[in-house]
């Protein structure tokens, strides 16, 4: 009995030491399992760091674009592997209705997940399980973002888990904007297109900006099997999948019913639309100036450089097979380039389209003459109304002939300028300097080329001389802002450090102008509009129009590339109805010129002071015994003038002192006459002022001097 006793005693107490033997059990198998976890843990996060990092700097390359002055896209250039893969802000070139659209098909929550949205799995399971099909996808556009960084050919768990990894990385690193705009650049939308922005150019020929509902929901349904629903190639496959999208916005109540109908009815495109190539030299040059630059913003107006292409491309199908066309339309004020069309054609190998004749140096014809006219007027030996002749004449070895083989006799300088006439040209560039021409026109800004050991010569006057498009039309915008050049400019960047150039004084230039405005237009052009000049070089080789108003300047030029002749090419028939034609397709009415400056002489010839109412060239000016040309011996040249202010509150006279001349002589402040001089070769005038003045004196054989001072 007593065996018993002890034995229930003794299980008794082995009950506790039972207990603690199956919580030891519990413990080591929950330490087994932490161990598990733990090592699941580790494994996945080694695993992740074996990742490595996300190859953005690869995914964020995008084909380099170049944009207008308003943002428009001008060309575009293929990546090395021939993608067109667009830049694209969400924010600002992506209409609202895709983005609404978008979301609502592929992510709903996408602001509000981390780049993982596990209420879209479970619902994309549940459809699954319940219906025996895909309906809706789980992935966010985050997830597929990853999935365009890391393509994956074939669809297992590991890579959907891999697709889940990084796209939360990409919250990490980017944010929800960056995040859109690199999905939107990356979506493939068939062959060589990926992103929106590439898709609507090619597809709808137009940004992404303003997309109608069909356009909007086939370029939602396009990147879901984009090899298979190629507008180009499958096109009933795509028309199918956009509608697909519209019933599943109506059934979300995205869009309205009758909406949707309509948007169904719309046929799909069938073929793909060119990218556009506009500015084709401008973007070469632009991107060969600016590498490694995603996106190059240009001076040019897209508007008026399709205008101007075109215009290009039809006048030279007039003019002949071989014959090209080059424009160039520059803002006066700011020196902008606003358009430049460098060929008729960029495709045309028959007119060397891929040749810029804007910056190709040829013989600029005539167009170099209303500067010799300028530095003319600027001396002070002529006025717009004094008279010069137009007769046989000859300069040593040289005898120019005008082109139409006859004289005028005596004429106005004016119309000597608009007639366009070579002697008096010439006899004003023997007395004003062939370098001293050719040193101003430098200083200007502009490269002239001379042939091979020669000085600059009277030839340079009728043409010996080389000279581009665009260094012409800077020469040209220089009078329209009257005297004063801005270097061209056609590349935007953040430092702009152009410095102005002198051409000539203001006054000279307001009356070159002001004479050019007056040239006979060509049958298409309406009188006093455009102050313009044409040209036509030697052998009929080029046929140039320049022309300006108060707003802009455009140049035009006309030949073959190849510089072989042209049988009547000649630039009042050939150039300048391209220049007006081209004025008008700005689509502005000419601005009108400055007003003249303050001092400019406006006289008949009559009341001209009698040196200006007759030109005389260098052998006519003959003088007897030890006659000197006139020197001003005061006030110096640069000199500061303080005048003395007399009583009645006005300037005391100013004495003026000259040496030599032949009399009588007259003085000339700031282009105005103020009497002659007398017997003792002085005379007091009023000083002008305050600020800078110009005095000339020219004496009875029409030679001058003139000196420059500041009154303070």
């Amino acid at each position: 009995m007593s065996e018993v006793v002890n034995q229930q005693q003794s299980s008794c107490r082995d009950k506790p030491g039972h207990d603690g033997g199956r919580k030891s059990l519990v413990l080591r198998a929950a330490a087994a399992i932490a161990v598990v976890l733990v090592a699941i843990t580790g494994a996945f996060a080694a695993w992740v760091v074996s990742l490595g990092p996300l190859p953005l700097d690869k995914a964020q390359q995008v084909s380099t674009t170049v944009v207008d002055r308003n943002g428009k896209l001008l060309r575009a250039y293929a990546m090395a592997d021939g993608r067109w893969r667009l830049p694209v802000d969400a924010k600002t070139s992506i209409d609202p209705g895709y983005l609404k659209l978008l979301f609502a098909y592929e992510d709903k929550r996408f602001y509000e997940h981390h780049g993982v949205d596990p209420l879209a799995l479970s619902r994309a399971g549940f459809q699954l399980l319940t219906r025996g099909h895909i309906v809706s996808g789980g992935s966010t556009i985050t997830m597929q973002l990853a999935r365009l960084i890391e393509p994956r050919h074939q669809r297992s768990v590991y890579a959907k888990l891999r697709q889940m990894v990084r796209a939360v990385e990409l919250e990490r690193q980017l944010s929800k904007d960056q995040i859109l705009d690199l999905y939107l650049a990356l979506a493939p939308f068939g062959g060589n297109l990926e992103g929106v922005r590439a898709a609507s150019i090619a597809y709808f020929g137009k940004e992404p900006k303003r997309l109608s509902l069909a356009e909007a929901a086939l370029l939602v349904a396009l990147p879901q099997s984009p090899e298979r629903r190629r507008l180009d190639r499958y096109p009933e496959a795509a028309h199918a999948a956009r509608d697909r999208v519209l019933d599943r916005m109506v059934e979300d109540g995205v869009v309205s019913t009758d909406d949707a109908a309509q948007a169904r009815a719309v046929a799909v495109p069938k073929l793909r639309k060119q990218i556009p190539i506009l500015a084709p030299h401008s973007a070469d040059q632009a991107v060969a100036t600016m590498k490694d630059a995603p996106v190059i913003k240009l001076t040019l107006d897209a508007t008026l450089q399709r205008n101007l292409e075109a215009l290009a491309r039809d006048r030279a199908i007039a003019q002949g097979p071989d014959v090209s066309v080059a424009i160039v339309a520059v803002d006066n004020e700011t020196g902008d380039v606003l358009a430049r069309v460098g060929s008729a054609d960029y495709f045309d190998e028959r007119r060397a389209g891929q040749v810029d004749m804007t910056r190709a140096v040829r013989s600029p014809g005539s167009t170099l003459k209303p500067f010799i006219y300028g530095l003319a007027f600027e001396d002070g030996f002529v006025h717009p109304d004094s008279l010069i002749e137009d007769r046989p004449i000859r300069f040593g070895s040289y005898a120019p002939e005008n082109f139409d083989m006859t004289f005028q006799g005596t004429v106005p300088i004016r119309k000597a300028l608009q007639l366009s006439l070579n002697v008096p040209a010439i006899a004003l560039l023997d007395r004003v300097g062939a370098s001293r021409l050719s040193s101003r026109l430098k200083q200007a800004g502009t490269s002239l080329v001379l042939p091979k050991d020669e000085a600059p010569g009277l030839a340079m006057g009728l043409g010996g001389v080389g000279i581009t498009l665009q260094d012409l039309v800077q020469l040209y915008s220089g009078l329209a802002r009257l005297g004063v050049t801005r270097p061209l400019r056609e590349i935007v960047q953040a430092n702009d450090r152009r410095d102005t150039m002198r051409l000539m004084d203001q006054a000279a230039a307001w009356q070159v102008g002001n004479v050019l405005l007056g040239t006979p237009p060509p049958e298409n052009g309406v009188h006093n509009r455009i102050a313009f000049k044409t040209g036509t070089s030697y052998g009929y080789r080029d046929a140039w129009s320049v022309g300006f108003d108060g707003r802009i300047t455009v140049g035009v030029w006309v030949g073959r590339p190849d510089g072989a002749p042209v049988p009547g090419l000649v630039g009042r028939t050939a150039a300048a109805p391209i220049l007006f034609d081209a004025f008008a397709r700005t689509g502005k009415i000419p601005a009108a010129l400055p007003k003249p400056p303050r001092g400019v002489l406006v006289a008949s010839n009559a009341k001209l002071p009698p040196p200006l109412r007759r030109f005389r060239p260098l052998g006519e000016l003959v003088r007897s015994g030890n006659d000197q040309a006139p020197h001003i011996q005061f006030p110096l040249n640069g000199s500061r003038i303080d005048v003395d202010q007399s009583e009645g509150g006005r300037n005391a006279a100013m004495p003026v002192k000259v040496a030599g001349g032949v009399l009588p002589l007259t003085v000339l402040v700031n282009g105005v006459s103020a009497g002659d001089i007398d017997s003792r070769r002085q005379r007091l005038i009023e000083p002008p002022g305050p600020g800078f003045a110009r005095l000339t004196v020219i004496d009875a054989t029409g030679a001058a001097d003139t000196v420059v001072i500041r009154v303070q």
